[in-house]
């Protein structure tokens, strides 16, 4: 590991003390493949270590996050695939979520989504091997992780399988890490966390590809409930992807459905969150407004398009924003009127002081019902 990125993880105040000797005994350069891709906004980079090998150490030694599998591992080749779906987190998500995890000597980890087995290491390093045990659903990845782990000099338990359902021979855990993305959260983490015992996940609704990482503490009733903690974008969960509509299912034919109801807006991109991927108003959104699916991009004449879909009863909406309001139309059909609970949502979360991530939380009940709420659990956001 370089001194340039330990001193960037230092003076950014994620790295504190008790991690930064795992992270000496276990670099990030030791879990990446031959071949990477650099999440860069805007950028397309392919690293190879065999073509490249400074450029290749720079990239892991750097804070942004690596795509390391393409495409359920379907693709070959150095460009890039369709979907990214698997990847090495940025190295300062890491530790903030490791800082939020909260561990102590001898606690037993579970960890879902081994990926390049950069975690487990680093939790190896930090509570004993011994104490770890992670589980990755695709087998090319957990494999190629467990090398990783013993070149390293790690062997933690890594499993093959769905970490939906955890790992119970080995449960009660004390803390449990999730590193992909969850829309919901499975009872089988929360029974198989001692009360008391801490769950951080990245945790988003359907609404748009934006996470939080939030840190639930499990109770003796068995609820789990706390505080987002920060904005993310992991990629999901498999099964909770999450599959795009398709518009012709919504809006058939050249023109719009007879019951399309017309209308305009005051909102504009910029108040919906712009080009900003962590906007906390795009978060807020999918939080008040369930069941809602949202895409955005621009019409010939440049305005700003965000499309609205609701798969459960094919309600829709489209919304064409300029920046001067009185040029902005609005089309929506179906039982849902989608736009107007997304304007009242958005006039909720404004009266509501424009709250960030972190003042909202989240309570899962024992039947497993999901409660965001603002600021307390006793405040229970309208939905």
């Amino acid at each position: 590991m370089s001194d340039s990125l330990r001193e960037l993880l230092r003076d950014s105040d994620v790295l504190t003390a008790e991690w930064e000797a795992p992270l000496e005994a276990a670099p990030r350069r030791l879990f990446l493949p031959e071949m990477m891709w650099p999440s860069v906004e805007g950028e397309r980079i392919v690293v190879s270590r065999a073509d490249d090998p400074e450029e290749w150490q720079r990239w892991a030694d750097t804070d942004v996050p690596i795509v390391t599998q393409w495409d359920d591992g379907h693709h070959t080749g150095p460009e890039r695939g369709t979907l990214a779906t698997s990847s090495s987190s940025m190295p300062s998500l890491v530790f903030d979520m490791l800082t939020e995890l909260s561990v102590f000597d001898g606690a037993k980890v579970l960890e879902i989504g081994t990926g390049t087995g950069w975690c487990a290491a680093l939790l190896s390093a930090r509570l004993g091997e011994e104490n770890v045990v992670s589980v990755e659903v695709d087998a090319a990845v957990a494999e190629a992780a467990r090398k990783a782990l013993a070149i390293a000099g790690w062997h933690p338990e890594v499993v093959t399988g769905d970490g939906l359902l955890g790992q119970p021979g080995r449960a009660p855990y004390d803390r449990m890490l999730v590193t992909a993305g969850v829309r919901e959260v499975p009872r089988a983490w929360i029974e198989q966390t001692r009360p008391g015992g801490v769950i951080v996940l990245p945790w988003g609704t359907e609404y748009s590809g934006q996470n939080a990482a939030v840190r639930l503490v499990v109770g003796d009733d068995g609820t789990a409930s706390g505080h987002f903690v920060g904005a993310t974008r992991f990629m999901h969960i498999r099964s909770q992807r999450g599959e795009r509509p398709d518009p012709a299912d919504y809006i058939p034919g050249d023109t719009w459905p007879d019951d399309t109801r017309r209308s305009g807006t005051a909102l504009t991109a910029d108040v919906m969150g712009g080009n900003d991927p962590f906007a906390p108003v795009e978060f807020a959104l999918g939080l008040l407004v369930p069941g809602c699916v949202h895409f955005s991009g621009h019409d010939p004449r440049g305005r700003s398009v965000i499309w609205l879909y609701g798969p459960a009863d094919r309600s829709w909406a489209m919304a064409f924003l300029d920046d001067n309001p009185a040029r902005s139309e609005v089309f929506q059909g179906g039982p849902r009127d989608l736009w107007n609970e997304i304007e009242a949502a958005y006039r909720w979360w404004k009266t509501q002081g424009s709250p960030s991530h972190e003042e909202f939380g989240l309570t899962i009940t024992p039947t497993g019902f999901q409660t965001p709420w603002l600021r307390a659990p006793s405040s229970p956001l309208p939905r």
